[in-house]
């Protein structure tokens, strides 16, 4: 289990990936690495790193394929020379501790309609996005690569997309999460109750809890909310605790979408 990431300097921007908020990039690091960077300069900011962190260690502590999450810290003097001026104000604001994703060299895109996936892989991926509220697994953007014959899950920084309001975090633990109906490995999700059962014991509260803890401080130090770090860290245990708590109830709502699809 994951009690710690590697944190890198980066050292070179090399491009930026697609258009959007957060304008990821293909960066390379000191250890002579290159990465997806995430910035806490983009779009909703240190959030969706924390959810990319979050989704990204909870799928690889249930045993699916992540590339390796890595801190990547930004030097206040990077970027400087930048000529683009939306990317060089991006850089101004991501200086310290950025969130960073091995680059794998090659991959694909999933395609479903040309990769098929087993119904055990299907099933824990679907679990794995009913558990945290993830949105964009969808046939329009899969989120996930082809790399070595394996399939590997990508992005998930529009998961628990409850903290954007920050309110009634308990209800939202527990509410009907319908986006599932459009999940792109839906159809082929049929043994979503064993899954279910095998993944209740391998995911302990101590390990919800460890991964918790791997946020780092200068992403909790929030200033729209009187909450302190720690209190803003608990807040996110609660959640997820509360959520896998619920998972019998998410596990059937899963069903309910694909017998609906099927």
């Amino acid at each position: 289990m994951t009690t710690t990431l590697r944190t890198v300097n980066v050292t070179r921007y090399i491009q930026p990936l697609r258009e959007g908020g957060s304008l990821p990039a293909l960066a390379e690091a000191d250890d002579d690495f290159k990465y997806v960077l995430k910035f806490k300069g983009g779009g909703h900011g240190v959030k969706t790193l924390i959810a990319e962190l979050i989704g990204g260690e909870i799928a690889r502590t249930l045993g699916l394929k992540v590339p390796e999450l890595v801190f990547a810290n930004l030097d206040e003097a990077f970027g400087r020379t930048e000529g683009d001026e939306e990317i060089q104000d991006l850089l101004k604001a991501s200086q310290g501790l950025n969130l960073a994703l091995h680059f794998l060299s090659g991959a694909i895109t999933f395609d479903p309609v040309v990769t098929s996936v087993d119904a055990k892989l299907a099933s824990q991926i679907v679990w794995l996005d009913s558990f945290i509220t993830n949105v964009d697994r969808t046939f329009r953007n899969t989120n996930m690569l082809i790399w070595n014959k394996d399939l590997w899950l990508i992005d998930h920084g529009s998961c628990l997309y409850f903290q954007y309001t920050w309110t009634n975090r308990e209800v939202k633990a527990t509410a009907p999460f319908a986006f599932i109906k459009d999940h792109v490995l839906l159809p082929k999700a049929s043994l979503l109750n064993e899954v279910n059962t095998e993944f209740k014991k391998l995911l302990t509260p101590q390990k919800i809890k460890n991964i918790v803890n791997l946020i780092p401080l200068e992403w909790l130090e929030w200033q729209d909310t009187d909450e302190s770090p720690e209190e803003i860290r608990e807040a996110y245990y609660k959640f997820l605790i509360t959520r896998f708590n619920y998972s019998d109830s998410f596990t059937k709502e899963a069903q309910d979408a694909r017998e609906a699809l099927i």
